[in-house]
């Protein structure tokens, strides 16, 4: 397998001639980057970003959604057809993973290429609940292109610990898909991640498509408390994590957030805020924004979002005194903290209703689970997120499936 993994990573590699991007420099993006944000673009579109590109900018951010976008446009193709040759040796479902990881890799060298910035790769969706699998290829990823690919694991019981078996080998890591304090707290705490993440622009759409408040000051509020929490706990250990506003929706959070660690900014929104905004920014990092919450939403445990309690701590502090060896150690544990909401228990129906209904849960289905405290609001996100990542992937894989035939 060894001699295998080493062709696909000279197959990777080969022919790789991207003309290098010097991006220019930007007050606007300096102003930003001076309250201590990095930024970092939020696109697979090498034309979409090269347009947005500036001197100030560090990274790109890719994931299932955004490659599968570049793939449906035909550009691999034939990528595609000479890999299976690579491959051709592998049981079906095998070989389509690894082209698949041939993908995202390739894809993701262009990018660090082209920019000479850092690159978030995503793991194959097979793999959320597979820690050995987790390790394999997010150690395959660091080899390929160890000074420049970050490594995203999603937010699962079997990440927490893939993840931290690949920071413990020197890989960087984005752990993804999260979208409350709570978490963050969990995840800094026992993955010990370089990078953690709130999506917050559907914080504010769960709130407002749900009619449990109008959306404003949510995501914002959640992406505050988890940015405080974050340094606290970095400036406690000898790991430092760093807190992604992950994805945002409108060029004023660009305002808004100011001083958090990093945003993914789609190109949209940083065209927006660069043709909009005064470029006079200033650190946002302790604004207790207000939640506009309607009634309707009381004691469904919204602000979960933003408050970490005294059993997600205490939880915490028995996963960091022995860290489980399996997933369902760690769901065994959550349930007797007093946590069990955060890792639910669910059958085949309820996790199809979750992928059917998209990005955004819809409320009414899980009000009476929620209530009762088996699973919560930032936890349906979690896993709406992973379900959505999970749709793109079999589109990608399908069309993989359509050229090796």
């Amino acid at each position: 397998m060894a001699d295998l993994n080493t062709r696909i990573s000279d197959f990777i590699w080969a022919n790789l001639n991207e003309k290098h991007v010097n991006g220019k420099k930007d007050p606007f993006w300096q102003a930003l980057k001076d309250t201590g944000t990095d930024l970092w673009l939020d696109t697979g579109d090498i034309d979409e970003a090269e347009a947005n590109w500036t001197s100030e900018m560090s990274a790109l951010t890719t994931n299932n959604t955004l490659l599968n976008n570049e793939i449906q446009k035909g550009i691999y193709d034939v990528f595609i057809s000479e890999a299976r040759h690579i491959v051709h040796e592998l049981p079906l479902e095998s070989r389509v993973r690894e082209i698949a990881f041939m993908l995202n890799a390739r894809h993701g060298l262009r990018l660090a290429s082209r920019f000479g910035g850092l690159v978030s790769v995503e793991l194959h969706t097979d793999t959320a609940h597979d820690i050995k699998a987790i390790e394999y290829y997010g150690k395959r990823y660091h080899e390929i292109c160890p000074d420049q690919f970050i490594v995203k694991v999603p937010f699962t019981a079997e990440g927490l610990i893939g993840a931290r078996r690949l920071k413990e080998a020197g890989v960087k890591i984005n752990f993804t898909l999260g979208f409350s304090a709570r978490q963050n707290v969990l995840i800094t705490s026992i993955a010990r991640p370089d990078f953690v993440n709130v999506f917050l622009g559907r914080i504010g759409a769960f709130m407002m498509d749900n009619k449990l408040g109008d959306g404003s000051g949510a995501g914002e509020r959640a992406v505050i408390a988890s940015q405080n929490w974050v340094t606290a706990i970095s400036g406690q250990n000898e790991w430092q994590t760093m807190l992604i506003a992950a994805s945002l929706r409108h060029h004023n959070q660009l305002e808004m957030l100011a001083g958090a660690d990093v945003f993914t900014m789609p190109p949209k929104v940083a065209a927006a805020g660069r043709k909009t905004l005064s470029g006079k920014f200033e650190s946002h990092t302790h604004e207790n924004y207000e939640v506009s919450i309607y009634p309707s939403a009381s004691g469904y445990g919204v602000e979960k979002f933003w408050e970490v309690d005294d059993k997600v701590l205490g939880f915490v502090e028995r996963l960091q005194q022995k860290l489980p060896s399996s997933g369902q150690e760690i769901v065994r544990i959550a349930q007797e903290e007093g946590c069990g909401d955060m890792f639910p228990h669910l059958s085949r129906e309820e996790l199809a209703a979750i992928a059917s209904d998209g990005k955004i849960p819809v409320f009414s289905r899980w009000k009476d689970r929620i209530k009762e405290g088996s699973i919560a609001p930032d936890t349906l996100l979690t896993l709406a997120g992973l379900a959505s990542f999970t749709a793109d992937q079999n589109m990608l894989d399908q069309r993989i499936l359509g050229i090796i035939g």
